[in-house]
This record gives structure tokens, sequence and C-alpha cells, in this order.
């Protein structure tokens, strides 16, 4: 699924238009019978409604919906913000048919002085100030409309966009000064902003509703954000060949656990395991060899010379992708280990943890990382690597700008991973949950990468079709077992019901 701009969004309208034919008033009404209809599924007739309607097509919708929420016999008060005296060509068709109703409905035109409604618990608010097409903070009237809305204890709806929200960038927005919904009625696809983790305070509960924009204006608009679904994953997925052996489902190496950090290489080289790798070389320290032999049977062991620490590097020439850094140690003599393994490897390479850590200590090593590379930082990972961000939008742009200077892959994790590609397009994954914020969780997806790239996906669909699985593991244990109790080996455990799934 495309996630477009607010720009991208106003010209697939614009398409829709053009092209269906529609009028645009027409799919003004068109849209605002889909917003009623989602407000009468959660909202009653003994629900006193008031509604908030801004000058723009925003504001259009929400006179059309206190039109039609009357005509099922709510009881509606409309207020209608025409400070500047200049109100879209929609929004003032709406003002007239709204007004044009038998009975004058209640509709108090607001052209300076406002006095509030009162607001109370029990009561809801539509709010159809601002949409998708605002580009800076509310300020002033509006600032304390909003302000007074957030203090009231009515359940709020807002029509595609909470106002004050803009749909994409709001690293300078003032937070005070944007609407906290109850639920969120968004047109035709998801917006970029709704999937930042700072603005979830806004949004509530999140209904996209389809209004039958054009299916040919998506296609021919080319987006720079894709949400991936199970679809895309299906397509990705590789049929195993029937007559397959272990020597043609790759072999892969996994290069981890300091002394006290075994377990990290445990849980990358089982997730390797388990993701479908023919064979499994794990390069760890002395010391954790006991506990790898004895955990993961099936593994083979390679052994550094040092007792605790990564201080050998391995040739690669045997193996079809690495997997390097989960519980590593950053000791200087690791580290220098860990800037010539990367270098001379001759095969794709996902590097995460303490490996992330060593570069974000050494960022002119960045430059000699070989093309395609894959890097799997959680935010504060990233921060350290490009410096610290205010918020996610600019986290998700130095992502971004990181993957296309390296020529490589960053899969910034979170509950919407973003997998930032070569060529600046971010595919956002759909599946994972809050009981996957524990420890592990993302050694178990860098052995699940290594593996996709072992058997032969292209680094791209190794990191989508990983990212995906590995989500989607999480959501089935969380099913099973609850969000709290989710730990990181369960992820590994519920993988083959997540390929089972993905497949049928």
């Amino acid at each position: 699924m495309k996630i477009f701009t607010s720009a991208q969004i106003h010209e697939l309208d614009n398409y829709t238009i053009e092209h269906e034919p529609i009028k645009s008033i027409d799919l003004m009404e068109r849209a605002a019978r889909t917003l009623t209809n989602a407000i009468t599924e959660k909202w009653d007739k003994s629900v006193p409604v008031v509604v908030f309607a801004g000058p723009g097509n925003n504001g259009g919708d929400a006179l059309a919906v206190a039109r039609m929420l009357i005509e099922k016999e709510y009881q509606v008060q409309t207020y209608l913000f025409n400070i500047t005296g200049h109100l879209s060509a929609d929004c003032t068709e709406n003002r007239k048919r709204l007004c044009d109703r038998k009975g004058r409905p209640l509709l108090i035109e607001v052209t300076q002085e406002f006095d509030p409604p009162r607001l109370e618990n029990g009561m809801l608010v539509v709010d159809g100030l601002f949409g998708s097409g605002l580009n800076k903070p509310l300020a002033g009237g509006f600032a304390s409309l909003v302000k007074y809305i957030n203090a009231s204890k009515a359940d709020v709806v807002s029509i595609d966009v909470p106002s004050g929200l803009m749909t994409e960038d709001n690293t300078y927005n003032v937070s005070s000064n944007i609407i906290k919904a109850t639920q969120t009625l968004t047109l035709g696809q998801i917006k970029l902003s709704f999937l930042f983790a700072e603005n979830q305070q806004y949004i509530g509960e999140v209904r996209v509703l389809d209004i039958k924009l054009s299916k040919e204006g998506r296609e021919k608009i080319e987006a720079n954000f894709t949400m991936m679904e199970e679809d895309m994953a299906k397509a990705l997925l590789r049929p195993r060949n029937p007559y397959a052996h272990k020597g043609q489902m790759g072999h892969a190496l996994i290069i981890a656990g300091s002394y006290g950090m075994a377990g990290a290489a445990i849980l990358a080289t089982k997730a390797c395991m388990r993701a479908g790798a023919g064979k499994v070389t794990v390069h760890t320290p002395k010391r954790n060899v006991p506990i790898l032999q004895t955990t993961m049977p099936e593994a083979i062991v390679s052994i550094d010379r040092e007792e605790t620490t990564f201080t050998e590097g391995v040739p690669t020439e045997d193996y079809s992708a690495v997997g390097i850094g989960p519980g590593l140690g950053t000791s200087e003599q690791t580290a220098i280990t860990l800037i010539a393994q990367l270098r001379r490897a001759q095969c794709p390479q996902v590097i995460d943890a303490d490996a992330l850590n060593i570069l974000a200590n050494r960022r002119a090593w960045l430059q000699q990382l070989p093309k395609g590379i894959i890097m799997t930082p959680h935010p504060k990972e990233l921060d350290r690597i490009e410096g610290k961000c205010i918020d996610s939008y600019e986290r998700l742009t130095k992502a971004r700008d990181l993957a296309e200077r390296l020529q490589g892959y960053v899969v910034l994790k979170g509950h919407y991973t973003a997998i930032c590609m070569p060529d600046g397009h971010v595919v956002f994954n759909s599946t994972g949950n809050a009981g996957m914020a524990t420890a592990g969780s993302g050694d178990v997806l860098t052995g699940i990468i290594t593996a996709l790239l072992a058997r032969g996906y292209e680094r791209q669909h190794a990191c989508l079709l990983g990212v995906y699985l590995h989500g989607l593991a999480g959501d089935l244990a969380a099913q099973e077992l609850g969000e709290e109790s989710v730990i990181a080996s369960d992820i590994i455990d519920y993988l083959p019901k997540a390929f089972l799934k993905i497949k049928k």
C-alpha cells in the first residue's frame, strides 16, 4: 500500500475528479456519507454532537457530516469558522445545503468573537477544522479552541487528520495546539505522521475509510513510502525445492557473543536456523563454546582464539551471508577486527547491535563499508551514528540519507519498522506488537535476515520479508501468550507458524 504525501493526496483527489469523472462536491458527499456511517457505528443518537468546521474542504466534509447526522435524527450543533471571510467553494456549497434544510438546523458562523459551547462527558466533538493540507502550526484563536477541546471530557472524532497535526513533518509543531482525538477517520490511506510514536497521543483509534479514490491514479502516482502487507510477503516467499539439500539452502555465518553475552549469539543463530538456512556457523569466543554446543547442536561452532572477545576475523569465501554484532562487545581489539571483517567480506552482510555501536564511535569507518550493507539499528543506535534527533520524522530522514549515502539498507526498528532503501524509498512494516519490546528481539531479526540472504534472497527482499516474518511471529506469540509474556526466544518458536500463515 502506497503512503502519499499531502501534495500527492491532493493530486489523487484531482485525478479522481477528472477521470472518474465526478464533481468535487459529489466526491465530498461520498466521503461525508462514509464518515457519517463510521460515526453512527460507534455513537448512537443519544449522544449530543458538536461539529467544528474550518473554512477549507475539511470543514466542507464536517458540514456535510453535520447535515447527514441531522437526517439520522442526531442532536447536532455546528460551528463554522469563517474568520477571513473566505470559504472554499465546496465548503460554501455545504454551508448552503445545511442551511437550506427544513427546521433551520443550529449553525453558528464564527467571524470574530467566539463563545464556545459547553463540552461534557458523554458528548461527541466532530473535528473538521483543518485536514491534510495544513503546513504550519495552529496559532491564535484556533490554538485556543484546540486546547479547549482537549481539556474537555467529550469524545473527539477527527476527520482525516486531527486538526493541528501535519501529514508528514511535525518536527517544529506545537504539541499543545494539536487535537487529541478519540478516533481518527482518515480518508483513503493512512498518513505518514500516523506511523510515528510521538503522534499516537493525537490520533487515538485510527480507521482508514475507503472513499473509492481512483485505483488508476494510485498506480500512476509514484510514492516514496509504502506499507508492507501480507500480499507483498506472499509474493516474496520462495517455494522450497522438494529435492533441495542443505548445500543448496545456503551457509550462514553468525559472528556474535562476547563472554557473558552468549545468549545473543544463541538467539541469532537459532533464528537463522529456523528461518531456513541450510547450515549455520557461529563464530564466538572460547568461553561461549560449551553453552552454544549444548543449546544449538545443529550449528557449527567456529572458535575465536581469545577467551572472552571477538579478535579473529573469519574468511567468508565459503559463506553465503554474514550476520555480525549481537553481544559482540566494543573493545578496541574487537573494533579493529570488526572493520577488517566488514571490509573483506565477499558476501551480503547484516550488521547490528555492538557492531553499530563500534561504528558510531568511529564514524569515519562508515566510508569503508561495502555497498549493499544492511544495518538494523533501533532508534538510539541510529542516533549514535547520525546524531540525536528531535522526533521520529527527523530520525527517518537521517536513516534514509544514511541508506542513500552508503548505498545500503537501513532497517530502522520500531512499531512500524522502516526499511530504507539505497534509492531513497522507504517501506514500513505492518506486523509486530509491543510485546516484542524485549531484550534479544533484535538479535532474532539479525538471524532471520541473514538466513534469507544465505538462501539467495536479494538484499531488498531479505529485509522486507525478514522484518515481516519477525513481526508476524511476534504477533502469533502475543496472541497465545499475551504481549506482557513474550520473550525473544518465543519469536523464534513461532517462526514456523509465521511461514505457514504466509503460505496459506
